[in-house]
Order: structure tokens, then sequence, then C-alpha cells
């Protein structure tokens, strides 16, 4: 099992910066995978940006250039750096650890959310 904790959501104003980091214990052994996620009120959950062990990045096209996302394999954590927010931005952000075997079979796991609210 992967426990996953985050943190340094808040209130921010359209054009502003916002960090947000997310702890993982437990198997962290196991984790092949982490990323961020958000989900807007009556919207589906949205991937924002993923990182693989060996520091590979994925992005959603909606945070491409203004999201960065890292991760510090000795602590534990992933770290998703926001810039240039917008209002759409608002949403809960989730942290997510997949451990990926080898006969495909994935499990996921998630942290509570941390609610991103950005002000026009």
């Amino acid at each position: 099992q992967v426990q996953l904790v985050e943190s340094g959501g808040g209130l921010v104003q359209a054009g502003g910066s916002l960090r947000l980091s997310c702890a993982a214990s437990g198997s962290v052994f196991s984790i092949n995978v982490m990323g961020w996620y958000r989900q807007a009120p009556g919207k589906q959950r949205e991937l924002l940006a993923t990182i693989t062990n060996d520091g590979t990045t994925d992005y959603g096209d909606s945070v491409k250039g203004r999201f960065t996302i890292s991760r510090d394999n000795a602590k534990n954590t992933v770290t998703l750096q926001m810039s240039s927010l917008k209002p759409e931005d608002t949403a809960v952000y989730y942290c997510n650890a997949e451990r990926r075997l080898p006969d495909a079979t994935t499990y996921r796991y998630w942290g509570q959310g941390t609610q991103v609210t950005v002000s026009s």
C-alpha cells in the first residue's frame, strides 16, 4: 500500500504561481509513476502531469508550458510548480502514484486532494 499526502493548495490571483507537494509513504519502492490530476465541479478528473522513476515527464495540453512536475526519489516526494494560473485552473488537485506489474496489472493510489482556487 502507498499513502499520499498533498500540501500547498490555496487561493491565488490570476497570473500568480503556486507550488503543490505530495509526500509518499508505505511501499514507495513499488511506485513506477507519480502524477498530478485535478477535478473541477461537474467535470471529469483531468490528467495534468506524470513523471516516471527515471524522470521522464508528460503533460496535459491544458498545462503545458505553465506547470512543471518534479520528483525527489530520495525524499519520496513529487512537486507541481504552477505558474500563469488562470481562473479555469480552479479545482481540487490530486496526487497519484501507480504501481505497474510485469503482467500489466496497475494499482493506483490517490491522495485526499487539495483545493486550488484562482481568482480573476
